[in-house]
């Protein structure tokens, strides 16, 4: 069940903190259902990990609610990357050269969507995304050279650190770039991400309640 009252909360928080965050309520493993719910409380903003589920559940209703914009913010294999512009508006997790690649060879589908390069800022193995130093490279070879929209950029904190360093890491890698948006905060952390004034916050479990 969608948590509407939660929802509100955190809306009139981010007012009372002058944070323009705009939340994406991640609705991956949760029933349509669920989906409908939170529409039907002036939702309209969705987070899908899976193209095959995000299909399943907002194909219809995307064309039910023409003002639906929904978010990949899972990994996309690169044999998915044509079938999911045709479902998503915004990716959060452009992660590798061969994705980019993808992306290119479908350029002319994605001009009025938004692309999120996820950084790996911890390093992790188990983690995919750019390393921080290697950023600045890879936001070149996809603006300049394959003409991609980068808005902004995208992490995922390392579970146990203090997730301030790597927005504050990941906020000024987006001002060297000169780019003007940011994805960061999740259920856990998003107190702490709403400090450096994202465009997103992702919002899942909070809303939701745990994953099935």
């Amino acid at each position: 069940m969608f948590d509407i009252e939660k929802y509100k909360e955190i809306k009139q928080y981010l007012k009372k903190k002058s944070v323009l965050s705009q939340i994406i309520a991640i609705s991956k493993n949760h029933p349509k259902d669920s989906v409908i719910q939170a529409i039907k409380s002036g939702v309209y903003i969705f987070g899908e990990n899976r193209v095959l589920e995000a299909k399943n559940k907002f194909l219809q209703l995307k064309e039910q609610h023409k003002n639906l914009e929904l978010h990949l913010t899972g990994p996309l294999q690169s044999n998915k990357v044509k079938e999911a512009i045709s479902i998503f508006d915004v990716f959060h997790t452009l992660d590798r050269e061969k994705i980019a690649l993808e992306f290119f060879k479908n350029n002319e589908k994605l001009q009025n969507k938004k692309i999120f390069i996820q950084v790996n800022t911890g390093k992790e193995s188990n983690k995919s995304g750019i390393h921080p130093e290697n950023i600045n490279e890879f936001v070149k070879f996809c603006v300049n050279d394959l003409k991609l929209k980068i808005v902004g950029l995208m992490c995922i904190p390392p579970i146990d650190e203090d997730p301030k360093i790597h927005f504050k890491l990941l906020k000024s890698l987006n001002e060297n770039n000169k780019l003007a948006e940011l994805s960061i905060g999740m259920s856990n952390d998003y107190l702490d991400a709403i400090q450096y004034k994202p465009t997103y916050i992702r919002l899942g479990t909070i809303l939701f309640g745990r994953r099935n």
